[in-house]
């Protein structure tokens, strides 16, 4: 089996976080220098998504404690959708993907966002199916290859039938490094092109 892999913000999906911010700055009175100071730091979002909290409601409640504020869960995910918008060559190309074996989605969020995937990216659900996963699920966060070798361990798929796409370098050499095909993203149509060739260097493979 193939196994294509791929991010979803600024892949998948525009991603304004200036546009989420905003939201959210509105929603519980703080500016935007103080949501960032009080949360997107190495033990707020970016522990979030390495799994420190596996359940929604645990990083909400991790959420609120960080911030000093009472979040309402509807307002933070209204927030979060608000600022995507979806890449329609991107979307064709999983779809692409999808016939030539398992697609699965790898996006660097915490389990808050997992749980409201279908709503902040409704997308992707006729896409990927059951296969919406953020980082925390495999409880590493990219760049760390752990979570690549956990991906591969979950799918039970070789390294050498994976292929990854990320807009970020060091995400992508992160995957290459335990052996899976990267590629950088510029756009939708030449993500096509990469997965093309990816399917038809497989030996054995006529599907592409």
């Amino acid at each position: 089996m193939l196994l294509f892999i791929f991010d979803m913000d600024e892949v998948l999906y525009r991603y304004d976080w200036r546009t989420r911010m905003a939201a959210l700055s509105r929603e519980v009175g703080l500016s935007v220098d103080e949501l960032k100071a009080r949360w997107w730091h190495d033990t707020g979002e970016r522990a979030a998504e390495a799994g420190a909290w596996t359940t929604s409601s645990d990083y909400l409640a991790a959420f609120e404690a960080a911030i000093g504020r009472r979040v309402d869960e509807q307002a933070w995910v209204a927030a979060r959708a608000s600022a995507m918008e979806p890449i329609p060559a991107s979307l064709d190309a999983v779809r692409l993907a999808a016939r030539l074996g398992r697609v699965t989605l790898l996006t660097n969020n915490g389990a808050l966002t997992a749980h409201h995937l279908p709503t902040i990216a409704p997308h992707l659900v006729e896409l990927f199916g059951d296969h919406l996963h953020t980082t925390s699920d495999y409880r590493a966060r990219k760049p760390d290859p752990v979570v690549f070798e956990r991906v591969l361990e979950a799918y039970g798929v070789d390294a050498t039938d994976a292929f990854f796409a990320d807009d970020l370098v060091e995400n992508v050499a992160a995957a290459e490094s335990v052996g899976i095909t990267g590629h950088v993203f510029t756009t939708g149509e030449e993500m096509s092109t990469a997965i093309t060739e990816f399917a038809r260097a497989r030996p054995g493979d006529e599907r592409a």
